[in-house]
């Protein structure tokens, strides 16, 4: 009989398995539909003019790949920050550290960026009038600040509420964000579309080829598309895992690629036609306040502009909600391994990570500071997303190979093509992100790794130091090496040298990526280290039916594989964490 079972931690109470199946994929849906959609067709109309559709569409294959292997992961190992975990369960504590690292850092930054990301949008709004709540340097202005602060004190308190409260409240909300974009792309389409938008512009189709296609990509369109491993990092707390969290992560993942091809495709047919005769600088033309505003007001219907300021503060107040909490339960995941402190892991009495949720808000408001723009900051995220992003379809494939015996309740389609193909993709929008933003990130990640040296050296774990393989984790630093040099010589971004010719450049990367993806799988733990270290988090992180008294659970049989007929033991010390 299925009972709600808990997690064990260090902070004495446990996280709760009460999140259904809706809850799950309307967390990753709620993450998806946010500031993107209100910004992300500008950008990417700019950079690639109508051909934006196509690279709308090269982003939903990839991060529909890289979805799947999400859903895999996270139907086979159920843990709370999963991004963390599946490194770590592959190629060790390193691994699983610089994955959960730069997940971190993506995760983190993202709730004030929406925060950022309405208030712009609000500033030109009619009731705004004479409210300076941003700066000609589109940074904060001490009222834009306070409401910020406001925002992401409110996102906190729901958090700590407990993660079946918020994933109830956030059901409506997504209902919300899902339902004004598809009435959108309806009253735009059916009030005003100029099909020779897409043909009769400056340069036709494609004015700036296909250069301008992949530049879009990490100008709002992959930020726009992520979020779909939402379910995957709250896999700890969902009810029915090994159902629920792979239907979710792809149900949320197609409803909102679907949604946001409409969505450009009603943008640049709503366009008008003398706006774009020139160029596609400035699609919407002189004093613009806001995409789908700006064309709502022009096809007369002032009641959907009214809809969408509502919204501009509606979508990114949900998926900064979710954020919060996403965050909190990567830095969990990485405090119980050890690689950062451990009252990062106190769960309250409502059974959420108290320490985490503070940290995130307290990481959020260093965040508000006078930093760039909502655009330069997207760029940021993008790349620190697919860095994330690449750890997955590498951990898949080796687990896979050195954890032969474990269940996989989804299985993701043609994996021989799809975990290359995933960190392929992974790769080029990494690349396509520019060498600006690639230095940034290599930058940070290098800040992380001074902190695991840190945690390492304080640590009086024996896990931690069981479990920290450096061969199996030799392969990440001449990866992102390799990734900067490329940056350096290819064609995108601030500070690129512009040496490798177009198509070429695509060619060095997806080589390289092909190299580094096999010679890491090579690399991978032994099976029976893979065993320990997944054998000591079920013996954590309770199966989700109750077993039979006669019957082994999963860490039972993943230590019988390992040789150790005895099962799974409790941490040192003696006692569940």
């Amino acid at each position: 009989m299925a009972q709600e079972v808990v997690t064990p931690t260090h902070g004495g109470h446990p996280l709760k398995r009460v999140v259904g199946f809706w809850g799950l994929m309307f967390v990753s849906l709620g993450s998806i539909i946010g500031s993107g959609w209100l910004l992300g067709a500008l950008g990417a109309a700019k950079s690639a003019g109508p051909a934006s559709i196509i690279s709308w569409l090269i982003a939903a294959v990839m991060l529909i790949v890289l979805a799947l292997i999400h859903a895999d992961l996270g139907a086979a190992y159920p843990v709370a920050g999963g991004t963390a975990r599946y490194p770590l369960y592959a190629f060790g504590a390193l691994a699983g550290f610089s994955a959960g690292w730069v997940g971190y850092l993506q995760a983190v930054t993202i709730a004030p960026i929406e925060v950022e990301g309405a208030i712009t949008y609000l500033e030109s709004a009619p009731w705004a009038k004479g409210i300076d709540l941003v700066n000609a340097d589109s940074t904060l202005t001490p009222v834009g600040l306070l409401i910020a602060v406001l925002a992401l004190a409110v996102f906190t308190v729901v958090n700590l509420l407990g993660a079946k409260w918020l994933s109830d409240s956030n059901i409506a909300v997504v209902i919300w964000k899902a339902a004004v974009p598809a009435l959108t792309i309806v009253v735009i389409i059916a009030l005003t579309f100029h099909p020779q938008n897409f043909s009769q512009g400056a340069g036709g189709f494609a004015p700036h080829g296909v250069h301008g296609i992949f530049a879009a990509l990490p100008l709002g369109v992959v930020f726009a598309l992520q979020g779909f491993e939402q379910a995957a990092q709250m896999a700890g707390e969902a009810r029915n895992p090994k159902k629920d969290v792979a239907r979710a992560i792809i149900t949320a993942m197609l409803i909102g690629a679907a949604v946001y091809i409409l969505l450009e495709v009603a943008f640049i047919g709503a366009i008008n036609p003398a706006n774009v005769a020139q160029n596609w600088d400035n699609p919407l033309g002189a004093g613009a306040f806001g995409p789908y505003y700006d064309l709502a007001l022009a096809a007369g219907a002032g009641w959907l502009a009214t809809v969408l300021l509502i919204d501009a503060v509606v979508s990114p107040f949900g998926t900064g909600l979710v954020y919060i909490g996403t965050s909190a339960r990567i830095s969990y995941a990485l405090g119980e391994d050890d690689a950062l402190p451990p009252w990062l892991t106190s769960v309250s009495k409502r059974g959420v990570p108290f320490g985490s949720i503070v940290l995130a808000f307290v990481i959020g408001l260093i965040a508000l500071l006078p930093f760039p723009s909502w655009q330069s900051l997207v760029g940021l995220v993008t790349d620190a997303t697919a860095i994330m992003y690449a750890f997955a379809p590498v951990s898949l494939e080796a687990l896979i190979r050195q954890h032969a015996g474990r269940e996989h309740p989804y299985r993701v389609p043609w994996p021989q093509v799809l975990t290359p193909f995933g960190f392929v993709a992974a790769n080029l929008i990494i690349y396509w992100s520019g060498f600006e933003a690639i230095w940034k990130i290599l930058t940070a990640i290098l800040i992380g790794r001074v902190i695991f040296e840190i945690a390492l050296h304080r640590s009086k774990s024996l896990r931690f130091r069981r479990d920290l393989d450096w061969r199996a984790a030799s392969w990440i630093w001449p990866w992102l090496i390799g990734l900067v040099v490329l940056g350096l010589l290819g064609r995108y971004g601030t500070g690129s040298l512009n040496i490798l010719p177009e198509w070429v450049d695509i060619l060095f990367v997806v080589g390289f990526s092909l190299v580094i993806f096999y010679y890491a799988v090579s690399l991978a733990m032994k099976p029976e280290d893979i065993a320990a270290a997944v054998g000591e988090d079920e013996f954590e992180f309770a199966a989700i039916d109750a077993p039979d008294a006669d019957a082994p659970t999963a860490a039972a049989a993943d230590a019988a594989a390992a040789g150790d007929p005895d099962g799974p033991r409790p941490p040192e010390g003696g006692g569940t964490r």
